[in-house]
């Protein structure tokens, strides 16, 4: 199951390190200003010697606040700013209470002030730092706690859509298989083993194409029209000369990205609705074009089409239409959530039908390139090989080689 990769910021991929460059640059920025402010008030060079004190007691009490605040910040609010106001007040103190001691020393009888003076006048700074720092640190952490859990849950979204798209794609119609599974078992019954083995090996093919794509991943055109092919080389050994196909595909759109296994399904809807149901059979026209930055998809038959006009035939709980089997409800809404799931709103997929008979399948979604390489001319569908071109009606069966 492909998964969206998350990848943390540059700067926070690391939160230790992180946090080591913000203290050391912050401190050494706070030093650097406080000297600053010093010469230019014609301090002496000796204060020098305070104000680095003063700076590396904050630097230290600052990671004795890191360890509590790392604590409070996963309790309850009321704890959390509670216990942070105490534990700041008495970290304010602490710092101011340093310096006051400091200066003491430095300035000696020189200043007749008491400790208690030089506290107060002194508190303005470290309360300043320090709670600015506190603010600091519970604003980064609630940021990255944020943006954790967003990528979280971004992810877990990633999920869910990888394994809708999966469930969607492996839908695939059983009656296909069981009908395939039944002409074959015939043709032993008869003893025709050469068409037998051919059917069995092209039955192969298409099954390894359509389970070797990662559920949700894209492909080229190109790649999508070939197992396309796979799948009509089966059903034409069924329907013969009553499956008519024509395929009309520009150059630059066999290049253009699409989820895997998109045509098949609206291919096998023709083939059920119009091609079964009739006894003369029906045509399937594929055509593919790029329109500026779009890339416009329609597949049409020629069945009986539908009898009310332009509607979605997919939905079970319509009532069952004249001239068309009963719908499982899969087919087509299976293309409609494939899209909504791959592109959102930026796609179209409409339905209609003619009153004289036909149904056309219309998908425009955005025109990409990928790395994906085109497949080689030998085993390309003849779409590939005829590109821009009309390609011949009902291209005989190709023999596919047993798969390795």
């Amino acid at each position: 199951m492909s998964v969206l990769q998350i990848q943390a910021a540059p700067f926070f991929a690391s939160k230790n390190r992180a946090f080591w460059n913000l203290q050391l640059a912050g401190w050494g920025a706070a030093f650097l200003l406080r000297a600053v402010i010093a010469f230019a008030n014609g301090q002496p060079f000796a204060l020098l010697a305070l104000i680095l004190i003063s700076t590396i007691t904050g630097f230290s009490i600052t990671l004795l606040l890191s360890v509590i605040y790392r604590v409070l910040i996963q309790q309850r609010p009321l704890i959390t700013w509670g216990v942070t106001a105490l534990v700041l007040a008495g970290a304010v103190i602490l710092n101011t209470s340093i310096d006051a001691w400091v200066q003491g020393i430095y300035y000696g009888a020189s200043r007749e002030t008491t400790f208690a003076q030089r506290v107060i006048s002194l508190s303005f700074i470290p309360l300043a730092l320090l709670v600015g720092w506190s603010a600091l640190y519970y604003a980064i952490n609630f940021f990255l706690t944020v943006e954790e859990q967003a990528d979280r849950l971004e992810r877990l979204e990633a999920q869910a859509t990888a394994a809708q798209l999966a469930m969607l794609r492996y839908q695939l119609n059983p009656h296909f298989l069981f009908n395939t599974l039944n002409s074959i078992s015939t043709l032993v019954l008869l003893k025709q083993t050469e068409p037998a083995n051919a059917m069995l090996t092209r039955l192969s093919g298409f099954l390894r194409h359509t389970l070797i794509a990662e559920p949700g991943s894209q492909v080229s055109l190109a790649q999508e029209i070939e197992t396309l092919q796979l799948y009509l080389d089966i059903e034409r050994m069924r329907f013969e000369e009553r499956l008519r196909t024509h395929f009309e595909i520009e150059d630059a759109a066999l290049e253009a990205q699409l989820p895997a296994m998109l045509l098949q399904p609206l291919v096998e809807n023709a083939i059920k609705y119009a091609v079964s149901p009739q006894e003369e059979g029906a045509r399937i026209a594929l055509t593919a074009r790029v329109i500026g930055d779009r890339l416009r998809i329609t597949v049409e038959d020629t069945g009986p089409g539908l009898d009310d006009g332009p509607r979605f035939p997919a939905d079970p709980r319509d009532p069952p239409v004249p001239g068309r089997p009963v719908s499982t409800g899969v087919g087509l809404a299976n293309i409609r959530n494939r899209l909504a799931q791959a592109y959102g709103g930026n796609h179209l997929f409409e339905t209609r039908s003619e009153a004289g008979g036909g149904f056309t399948v219309l998908i425009e979604i955005p025109f990409t390139r990928g790395d994906s390489v085109e497949p080689e001319p030998a085993a390309a569908p003849p779409a590939a090989q005829q590109a821009g071109k009309v390609v011949p009606v009902n291209p005989p069966p190709r023999t596919i080689g047993t798969p390795a």
